[in-house]
């Protein structure tokens, strides 16, 4: 019987919470280190449509450093600043259409991660990239959200995902985890840290940093429809037996008479 916790995941917020959090002083501060960090990693992508899945900022401005034409925001709440209102797990977009999707906190409030997760890897094309946001469930930040006392301004209803289970789903999928920032705010835990960086101090406390970004890709290999060519005829080196005289039709010299 599978575990239903690991299947199951948070709740939705509504707008009145998201609009509390925004507002508030680390909700602020969050938000603008989460940007800077896609400032970081959006431009480096190619394609023509991304897309970001659920309200979590303020309208494109998570998506603004992207080079691509077409940016869009499919969120969950009504009277906000979103181009679309959807359910994620449900995505009203066609098979292999977007280059790039954004989950910024989307599977923390999802009712069914693992739905989200499907439909994005549907709608992205076979190069697609996938980046998400996410809490740490092993932080600071964590502990306090699961025994208190909580972040009044946070919404209710989050379930923190490890970077670890989130790899397990993502390959699952045939997904490719390309790189893992860890980032958070004010003491001990300093700048933002790519997995694989050289080791240091940080890399003592980066299991630790609250927030992540996960950039992943899709892993399809191309299929290839090419008929196999013929194999090149090879000379042949030494002439047919046939095309040799035979042993009979060769008069020895010494057996020849004189008339």
């Amino acid at each position: 019987m599978p575990n239903q916790l690991a299947i199951r995941g948070g709740r939705p917020f509504s707008r009145a919470s998201l609009t509390r959090w925004l507002r508030s002083t680390r909700g602020t501060r969050l938000l603008a280190l989460e940007q800077c960090e896609l400032e970081g990693v959006l431009p480096d992508l190619f394609g023509r449509h991304i897309l970001q899945i659920g309200n979590w900022g303020n309208g494109l401005d998570l998506l603004k450093s992207a080079d691509m034409p077409h940016r869009a925001v499919l969120g969950t709440l009504a009277d906000v600043d979103a181009q679309s209102l959807v359910q994620p797990e449900q995505l009203p977009v066609a098979n292999k259409s977007v280059d790039a999707i954004l989950l910024p906190h989307t599977l923390e409030f999802s009712n069914q991660p693992h739905h989200v997760l499907r439909e994005v890897n549907r709608v992205l094309t076979d190069r697609g990239r996938l980046l998400i946001l996410g809490f740490n469930p092993h932080s600071l930040w964590g502990l306090r959200d699961r025994i208190g006392p909580r972040y009044t301004a946070f919404p209710q209803g989050a379930r923190f995902f490890g970077v670890g289970r989130l790899g397990d789903w993502l390959e699952l999928l045939d997904f490719e985890v390309e790189q893992v920032r860890r980032f958070g705010l004010g003491f001990p835990w300093g700048a933002a840290r790519s997995v694989g960086e050289p080791f240091g101090l940080r890399s003592l406390l980066s299991p630790f940093m609250e927030s992540y970004l996960i950039v992943a890709k899709k892993r399809v290999l191309p299929m290839s429809l090419i008929a196999r060519l013929p194999r090149a005829q090879v000379r042949q080196l030494v002439p047919a037996l046939s095309a040799l005289p035979s042993a009979s039709s060769v008069v020895p010299e010494s057996g020849r008479s004189d008339d």
